[in-house]
């Protein structure tokens, strides 16, 4: 959907580079990991979730329907959380500090906020529609 409950279309396309930046500073970080088997494994599932939320964001920006939008936009969110969670593991066993996975961190909380809303936001107008 291109504009959703009144966001502006500029806001949506910064979504979509927001959530492409997100996704390259993953592929950094992942690219920075040390070789032990442990890095390389959460690394992998880190960078296979923290990439696949702009994917799906771009599926949810051409959806052809609301159910649709919101089903994508859930996946989104999915995606989100599972990487923050790969990131809580780095950084709680030590592989790579708290420090280097702060920003990152800061980005998940704020994307998952703002998928949230936008799951409650097209919710509330498909049952205003209804």
């Amino acid at each position: 959907m291109k504009e959703e409950g009144g966001t502006k279309k500029k806001e949506v396309v910064d979504l979509r580079t927001r959530t492409k930046e997100f996704a390259l500073r993953i592929i950094r970080l992942y690219s920075g990991l040390s070789k032990q088997t442990e890095a390389q494994v959460i690394g992998r599932q880190m960078i296979r979730s923290g990439t696949s939320v702009g994917a799906n964001y771009r599926e949810a920006y051409r959806a052809r329907s609301k159910a649709e939008f919101i089903s994508k936009v859930g996946e989104c969110l999915k995606e989100i959380e599972e990487t923050g969670y790969w990131l809580e593991l780095l950084g709680d066993s030590g592989i790579v500090s708290e420090e280097q996975l702060a920003g990152l961190t800061d980005e998940c909380g704020e994307l998952t906020a703002i998928f949230v809303a936008s799951i409650r936001r097209a919710k509330r107008s498909d049952e205003r529609g209804a």
